[in-house]
């Protein structure tokens, strides 16, 4: 499985666009364009989060998730983070990230922090929907949970950025 975006390049420092605007950060908080391919058969959903492994919380930081995309999509345009636009395929779930909304969080490490690696993965999920999760009650590790035990393939892309 492959995962690419035409804003975002493998290991490359991410744009002050792609940044959250809020926590002293003033970024554009513009979710990047994704495209994938190469699921596997079998799959009957996708999942895409975006990671903070070095957030200094001692659990990473999640600054998106969307799990429930339907089977048939392989991609999100630019700006489907935003959940009040709603460019997310019918029937996606946008859950709460670890700044307690819904929707792309951006990057926003504290200040004087070396770059942080923001992962952004695409998950071939084996179920239509996560049992039991609705968008008020898919917090980051719940989804993550459920995604460690239904996950056929997944790919990364990483993105840089420290202040």
């Amino acid at each position: 499985m492959s995962l690419t975006s035409t804003d975002l390049k493998e290991g490359a420092i991410l744009p002050t666009s792609r940044l959250f605007k809020g926590f002293g950060c003033t970024g554009g908080n513009v979710s990047p364009a994704l495209s994938w391919s190469g699921a596997p058969s079998g799959t009957k959903s996708f999942a895409v989060t975006m990671y903070d492994p070095d957030a200094p919380t001692g659990s990473g930081w999640w600054h998106w998730v969307v799990f429930n995309i339907p089977a048939g999509t392989t991609s999100l345009p630019k700006g489907a983070g935003d959940v009040k636009k709603k460019l997310m395929p019918k029937g996606a779930i946008q859950s709460r990230t670890d700044y307690g909304a819904a929707g792309y969080g951006g990057p926003c490490p504290p200040p004087g922090a070396k770059p942080h690696r923001y992962q952004i993965t695409v998950f071939a999920v084996d179920v239509d929907k996560p049992a039991g999760r609705e968008e008020r009650c898919g917090f980051a590790a719940l989804v993550g949970y459920d995604l460690g035990s239904h996950t056929l393939a997944k790919a990364t892309l990483t993105g840089l950025y420290g202040l």
